[in-house]
């Protein structure tokens, strides 16, 4: 039988236009033309600025060639031009590749030539960081550099580099320029690096479809009214900023841009400004609670609080209630385009304790409204693992804010798609309720700071030293930072190596943020058949943590 809804009704470009979060900036500037849609130490922008600057940044780049395809990147801290980046990089056709400021400059100079990146937009203060990457790169980008008048550097020397200035190349863009919608809702409008672990790190591609509906997802999950305050607390770098900087043109709302994460500047934005929502990993709680500023700036509104990674502490939890912060735990990963599972939190577990809430609240949750299916499944079979809070299986995900794939890469497109699921590599256990919580992570990732940390990396730094016979790294929870690396060490007969040599090493190979914080010297213990049993060196690393 023919169904008849589908003869003589086609798609054409009166019923039917690409989903993108370009959009909502266009419509915002439409409808809100004056409100303000970015607040940065003295600046303030409308919404009519905003566009029309993302506008201009989108034809200078297409006069330099820049269209569907190209990739441009960004080395930028949580400034007005990241967030241009995110409409004007795109409007052009162009995908835009948000670089981790904290990675070493071989890492970035490897993300730049895979992704074939054609300009490099960055930030007057990470000069040295950009010299350093150019002398690794066999292509080397075209530079934009941003020189921030609200901010005052040590140097304006530009170490010769040939360069053209952020402003003056807005000034090349034509004001009426007609941004490009995506000729396919599917096509990429970015891609983010993860962290390798066994080998480079993999180009997450996402595409305009996902952007546009995690974007609206974060909104309505979170509960947003239309003009919400957001303080840039989460580096726009991280999954693109987990679609925030897509979400507040939707609602009309006011981006508060910080470059650092600092406890006096936070604090005056939220009371300054009346900030309504801002997301982080645990360390920004702790810079939160430094206690004499909740003396002195006593918020009287309420803050909502998204947070990532490891779970926050109890007393961490309380102390961020009774300063006036309702802290909701998420969880996802770069190749869900950021938060994909919320702890979507019950009114009747209000009446719990603290103690009860906070085992409540370390559980990562349910599925995010835009994401399809959740699921913690067997990964040899494919079945779905008991809910009883126990047996252990792999987090699966379906959906449309699932990546559309790793750039280059297709063998491990194969692997991460196998039986038509997205493998997290995180596993977990499903609790009767249908709350999700993590206990282990297959990939031997580190969350720490929000920043992910290959162990597997660290491990092979310290296997490069003629003193090492054999090292095993491994997370320990810490109050600060969430989770920070704690490395295990055998050392070769003979061999004299103690803490300080071996953070010493670390830090000469290492990003800072990956060097451990702990180190202990001993026989590492195998299985039978020669495997380091982490799960051994994990109950002793707590122990051992404890009395240090």
């Amino acid at each position: 039988m023919v169904n008849p809804y589908n003869q003589d009704l086609d798609a054409n470009s009166a019923n039917y236009q690409p989903l993108t979060p370009l959009s909502f900036l266009e419509r915002a500037a439409d409808v809100f033309p004056e409100f303000t849609a970015i607040v940065y130490g003295n600046l303030r922008r409308s919404y009519a600025e905003f566009y029309l600057r993302s506008k201009k940044l989108a034809s200078a780049l297409s006069q330099q060639g820049m269209t569907r395809g190209s990739t441009i990147s960004t080395l930028l801290l949580n400034t007005p031009p990241m967030l241009e980046a995110h409409y004007g990089i795109p409007m052009c056709g162009g995908v835009i590749h948000a670089i981790n400021t904290r990675l070493d400059a071989a890492t970035i100079a490897f993300q730049l030539e895979h992704a074939d990146s054609q300009f490099l937009l960055y930030d007057r203060e990470l000069s040295v960081t950009v010299k350093e990457v150019l002398s690794q790169c066999k292509v080397k980008p075209q530079l934009i550099e941003f020189i921030d008048k609200e901010h005052s550097y040590e140097s304006l020397d530009n170490f010769d580099l040939d360069v053209i200035d952020y402003e003056e190349f807005l000034g090349q863009g034509d004001s009426n320029y007609q941004w490009l919608m995506p000729e396919n809702e599917w096509d990429a409008i970015s891609v983010g690096y993860t962290s390798g672990t066994t080998g480079d790190p993999k180009g997450v591609v996402s595409h305009h479809r996902g952007a546009y509906l995690l974007a609206q997802g974060n909104a309505m999950v979170a509960s947003m009214p239309k003009h919400s305050v957001y303080l840039w607390t989460l580096p726009m770098f991280h999954c693109n900023g987990w679609c925030f900087p897509w979400t507040m043109s939707a609602i009309i709302g006011t981006h508060v841009c910080l470059r650092q994460v600092r406890a006096e500047p936070i604090w005056n934005s939220i009371k300054n400004h009346k900030v309504s929502h801002l997301c982080g990993a645990p360390i920004v709680m702790s810079v939160i609670l430094s206690q004499d500023q909740i003396n002195r700036f006593n918020i009287t509104h309420e803050v909502q609080f998204f947070t990532a990674a490891a779970p926050p502490p109890e007393n961490i939890l309380r102390e961020m209630q009774e300063a006036g912060f309702l802290v909701t735990h998420l969880y996802g990963l770069t190749e869900t385009y950021g938060p994909a599972v919320i702890n979507d939190w019950h009114q009747e577990w209000n009446s719990l304790d603290m103690n009860a809430q906070a085992s409540l609240k370390a559980r990562q949750g349910v599925r995010y409204l835009p994401l399809e299916h959740l699921k913690v499944l067997d990964p040899d079979t494919m079945k779905q693992v008991p809910a009883d809070g126990k047996t252990i299986g792999e987090v699966m995900f379906q959906g449309n804010i699932v990546m559309k794939g790793y750039l280059k890469n297709k063998s491990a497109n194969q692997k991460a798609f196998e039986g038509g699921w997205f493998h997290s590599g995180d596993l977990a256990v499903m609790h009767p309720d249908g709350y999700l919580q993590l206990k282990d992570r297959s990939k031997d990732i580190i969350i720490s700071g929000g920043e992910n940390i290959s162990s597997i990396e660290i491990e092979e730094v310290f296997l490069k030293n003629d003193c090492v016979s054999a090292a095993a790294v491994i997370a320990i929870p810490d109050q600060k930072w969430g989770e920070v690396p704690c490395a295990f060490i055998e050392l070769k007969k003979d061999q004299n190596w103690n803490e300080i040599n071996a953070k010493q090493w670390c830090e000469e190979n290492l990003a800072s943020f990956k060097v451990p914080k702990y180190y202990f010297f001993e026989n590492i213990p195998r299985t039978s058949t020669g495997k380091i049993q982490k799960f051994v060196l994990r109950e002793k690393g707590k122990r051992l943590t404890k009395t240090n």
